[in-house]
């Protein structure tokens, strides 16, 4: 019996290496058919045979640059936080599977088409050929990527719909006191803090009749974290040349261009969630809950989740719950109530990837059609000279008589989902007179000037009416320039104007010029806010109190309810008195005399630009090295997006979000693009492209995009096989 289990072992064993050896065999046959060019600045070029192979090599080439936020993704979109970052993050899991569960993921892959199946095979195969190439490398947590992963991820934006539902509220529900109502919450979605910077983009389309060319160029211009995403290009014999920003651990280009089309994503304010407060009712055990005249299951399932207390793993087992309407996620009073969103991975990432492969509008509102784009709103240009501009894409039809703002009563039928807008229902702008298109979290009905979609003739829940200072400042610049090129587009995207402050300043002015006794520490401030062009800039002391002044008030004042950043300046300099706007005034001179030593410390002496590692969670420092920006926070209206604050340990302000990835971009015979990345491409300090377009992007000095091969190759810095040694071709 001893020598059978001896005999047995072996062979188990001999079958997983053999098992290994081939899985390694196929790995390396197919990294050969695979050319990863790196230029100058670090960006990967991947050429592969097909579209396989590209996805392979794209993200063999990503884990090279930074592995940790690949799998950092991957741990956060699978549900897994916990387990490395300890039960703090346990419902952030615990939401992730209210969604979907590791077998349901599973189920959804194998309903993928046998094309989409063979990229997420390429996208596991790719990572771990990493992980086999490099054993130095010790992932957080996971030691192999599966191809059923990507269902979590597919949508686009990291997070995505998912993130704006309050994991807080689902601890509040599914903790051992479950039953809490949550009467002090008017809903269950994450609202971001108004003083906090604005997720968001810019997206500009120029047609032919305002450009030098006569080509339609586009502007990409997405704001998020930095280091958020890479920039890359990928290349199949299949018919795949797409080039932009990839998010970590994604296969495919999210926001960028090929040589026919391209598409900008800015996050939209049309409504995509929807909460319905359940009637539940327990009956013999098992609970129900109302729809109609009848009485439905509720659907439950245990799932058992993972988390780190000190060096010991732990487990805590949830029973959760759904209705037909979305998964339970928190309590209104006393009823449930489930959510709903769009969520079909499969066909999400579909879109995704066929989106990168089209030719021009025609092909691209078909490819619109599938409706799984929630949570972003597109801005488009093509090569035929057409620009375009889709208010959101997955848009429930809904009946007009309830609120979908607030939940609503998910007994009554008729409050369900009745199917999706087509594009041709939505708000879309195509090929408008004026020959411009923009977006910048905004409302679309400013989008083309006096040629936008007017409010009336959409149902309310397709957009807010909200603007912001963005989109007047880039309608702006807009109604007023001609004769486009890349060069002038980046100038305009960079504008230095502040509008915010255009607003605001005079009305502290006003305040100081109407009281009887002058506080004589405000008079210098004072004039120099007066003689003031509102442009930020490095040397710019007016935009240091004007900043500090803004973020005061905003943290000060108590606002009326639902007013956007314009209504609170408005408001401000309206309804507040002189006294109170000086009093403010006052303790930001203070507080600058504090904080810096004088008050008139210039703007790029606060406001910087540091990069001290490649962590995840930055730190910062005021005595290391950094690089002083003239850009400002997109909340008081800037186009390009410095979105920084102060840290642990900190008295001066560091840039985390914003400007990252940056494109202009002019279709033609040719395709001609500029590009800028935050920082730069890798995540390893120690590589020369960790900090290597740092100076560059305070400069706002682009680079030139190497679409072409002949053009890359006057450019190597290196080529090679996955897998191989690093070579310059030119040593």
């Amino acid at each position: 019996m001893r020598l059978y289990l001896i005999f047995f072992l072996l062979t188990l064993f001999a079958c997983k290496t053999q098992n290994e050896n081939s899985e390694v065999k196929k790995w390396e046959q197919q990294a050969s058919n695979i050319t990863i060019i790196r230029d100058h600045f670090g960006v990967p070029h991947i050429y592969g045979k097909t579209d396989a192979d590209a996805v392979f090599g794209l993200l063999y080439a990503q884990c090279e640059d930074d592995f940790k936020r690949v799998e950092r993704n991957y741990i956060w979109a699978t549900g897994h936080l916990a387990e490395i970052e300890g039960e703090k993050a346990l419902y952030s899991d615990l939401r992730a599977n209210l969604f979907m569960t590791e077998q349901e993921a599973k189920n959804k892959y194998e309903q993928c088409p046998e094309w989409l199946k063979k990229l997420c095979v390429a996208f596991a195969d790719g990572i771990n050929y990493y992980l086999h190439t490099h054993p130095d490398v010790q992932p957080a947590l996971i030691t192999h990527f599966e191809p059923w992963m990507p269902m979590y991820f597919s949508e686009g934006s990291i997070g995505g719909d998912i993130e704006s539902i309050s994991a807080n509220r689902i601890e509040a529900f599914y903790k051992e006191d479950r039953g809490l109502a949550l009467t002090e919450f008017e809903d269950g979605l994450v609202h971001p803090d108004p003083d906090e910077e604005p997720q968001g983009s810019n997206g500009i389309a120029i047609s032919g009749n305002l450009t030098e060319s006569g080509n339609a160029m586009l502007l990409i211009n997405p704001h998020t974290s930095f280091y958020f995403r890479g920039e890359v290009h990928v290349v199949s014999e299949e018919g795949l040349n797409a080039y932009g920003a990839v998010t970590w651990g994604q296969f495919f280009v999210y926001q960028g261009f090929n040589e026919k089309t391209g598409w900008m994503h800015t996050s939209t304010y049309t409504d995509v969630i929807d909460e319905f407060k359940e009637t539940v009712i327990k009956r013999n055990g098992e609970l129900t809950y109302v729809y109609g005249d009848d009485e439905r299951p509720v659907l439950s399932e245990k799932v058992t989740l993972h988390y780190l207390e000190g060096e010991t793993m732990k487990s805590k087992e949830f029973l959760f719950y759904r209705t037909h309407h979305g998964p339970i996620t928190h309590m209104i009073d006393d009823k449930w109530v489930a959510t709903a969103m769009m969520w079909d991975p499969p066909k999400a990432l579909e879109q995704s990837f066929i989106r990168t492969k089209l030719n021009n509008l025609e092909e691209f509102n078909t490819m619109m059609e599938m409706h799984t784009n929630s949570s972003n709103n597109t801005v488009f240009a093509d090569a035929s000279g057409n620009i375009a501009y889709y208010h959101g894409n997955f848009i429930p039809k809904r009946d007009e008589r309830f609120d979908y703002s607030k939940p609503v009563d998910g007994s009554n039928p008729e409050t369900d989902w009745q199917g999706l807008h087509s594009v041709a229902e939505a708000i879309t702008v195509i090929n408008p007179p004026n020959g411009w298109i923009q977006n910048c979290n905004s409302t679309p009905f400013t989008s083309a000037g006096p040629y936008s979609p007017v409010k009336s003739d959409y149902p309310r829940y397709m957009s807010i009416d909200r603007e912001n200072f963005r989109g007047i400042h880039a309608i702006q610049l807009l109604s007023e320039k001609k004769n486009f090129n890349l060069d002038n587009l980046i100038t305009l995207a960079y504008d230095s104007k502040i509008p915010a402050f255009e607003l605001l300043t005079p009305g502290i002015i006003d305040a100081y010029d109407k009281v009887s006794s002058k506080n004589p520490d405000l008079e210098e401030p004072i004039e120099m806010l007066r003689s003031w062009d509102f442009r930020t800039s490095t040397s710019s002391v007016a935009m240091t109190i004007a900043h500090f002044y803004g973020l005061a008030l905003l943290a000060e004042i108590e606002f009326p309810d639902n007013l956007n950043d314009i209504d609170k300046f408005k408001y401000f300099i309206t309804k507040t008195p002189a006294s109170d706007r000086l009093d403010i005034l006052n303790k930001v001179i203070q507080k600058l005399n504090d904080d810096f030593g004088s008050w008139k410390t210039p703007w790029g002496e606060v406001n910087r630009f540091q990069r001290l590692s490649g962590d995840i969670d930055l730190k910062y420092d005021d005595n290391q090295p950094y690089i002083p920006i003239g850009m400002a926070s997109g909340k008081w209206g800037a186009l390009a997006s410095f979105g920084a604050r102060t840290y642990e340990g900190t008295k001066r302000i560091y840039g985390s979000s914003g400007n990252s990835f940056v494109a202009v971009v002019e279709f033609g015979e040719k395709v001609k693009a500029k590009s800028m990345l935050a920082g730069g491409q890798s995540g390893d300090p120690q590589s020369p492209h960790f900090y290597d377009q740092a100076q560059r992007y305070a400069d706002v000095k682009f680079k030139d995009v190497l679409f072409y091969k002949e053009d890359l190759l006057k450019n190597i810095e290196t080529q090679y096989h996955p897998g191989e040694m690093k070579s310059n071709p030119n040593n």
